[in-house]
């Protein structure tokens, strides 16, 4: 059976942050995940959750300037301590709105004479992570970036993430696997689900290139999500594109018949 989840922050951005779990809720979603809910009141996000009864799959412990182009948090050395307050303030939002796992972004290494003591730093900070979140009963997951469209950073095939995951070897520390991200790098993005299924706590796609809704793009998504559902995975797999013209729009791919039949829900129409 396959579940999915809406990113209300790149998903129904036609209205303000707010609004889109509502949105979401009536175009068939029963879960969401969310990049940075720190813009948010935790009590008031954790009241529309319940009023629209919908799960909190995912958020992001915050990341500093990496989506502005900087090295980000998790694995600069001299960020250590500014890594350690954003993990106490991911905590204190997991303590009321409860989400299912909770993202730590690898961030960049400009410096390659430096990159090894990065890595070792984005290491010991996820066990960092792993050690606050798991006592809340919420796994920990991080995730490899292309890097092309995030030149320098640390983390960027799934090769990579096996090998951290292996050498850490955390009960609560799970892969997030991105369909586009790792389709972008040229990885045989089944197979690799496939093989790695136990390992992976959280999928996310969007079509390559461009990073829009399924169908603007070059991956056949009956495929994928065929191969998903084949797959002993049974967690939720992340919508994280950014629609081509109205969200509303960008729905189709729910429409795969069989998908829809499973998931229990009437087909969503394009309004």
């Amino acid at each position: 059976m396959l579940n999915f989840s809406a990113n209300v922050s790149l998903l129904f951005t036609e209205t303000a942050l707010i609004n889109r779990f509502k949105v979401a809720k009536n175009k068939g979603f029963d879960a969401v995940e969310i990049q940075f809910p720190y813009e948010l009141d935790a009590s008031f996000l954790k009241k529309t959750l319940e009023q629209q009864q919908l799960s909190l799959v995912l958020f992001n412990v915050a990341a500093d300037d990496l989506l502005t182009g900087g090295e980000g948090l998790a694995c600069v050395p001299e960020k250590q301590d500014q890594f350690y307050e954003a993990v106490a303030q991911a905590t204190k939002y997991a303590k009321i709105v409860k989400p299912h796992f909770i993202n730590v972004l690898p961030g960049r290494c400009f410096n390659n004479k430096r990159k090894e003591d990065y890595l070792n730093t984005f290491k010991e900070n996820l066990h960092f992570a792993v050690e606050a979140f798991a006592p809340l009963g919420i796994k920990t997951v991080f995730e490899a970036i292309n890097s092309f469209d995030m030149p320098g950073v640390i983390v960027n095939s799934g090769e990579q993430m096996l090998s951290i995951l292996n050498e850490l070897d955390l009960t609560d520390l799970y892969m997030q696997y991105d369909i586009y991200h790792m389709q972008m790098m040229g990885e045989k993005v089944m197979e690799f689900i496939a093989r790695y299924v136990d390992k992976i706590g959280h999928i996310q796609f969007a079509d390559c290139p461009g990073r829009g809704q399924p169908g603007t793009g070059k991956i056949d998504f009956q495929q994928i999500f065929s191969g998903i559902d084949k797959s002993t995975y049974s967690g939720y797999i992340g919508a994280e594109y950014k629609p081509v013209g109205a969200t509303v729009e960008s729905l189709g791919w729910l429409q795969f018949s069989e998908f829809n039949t499973k998931l229990g829900r009437p087909s969503i129409v394009k309004d």
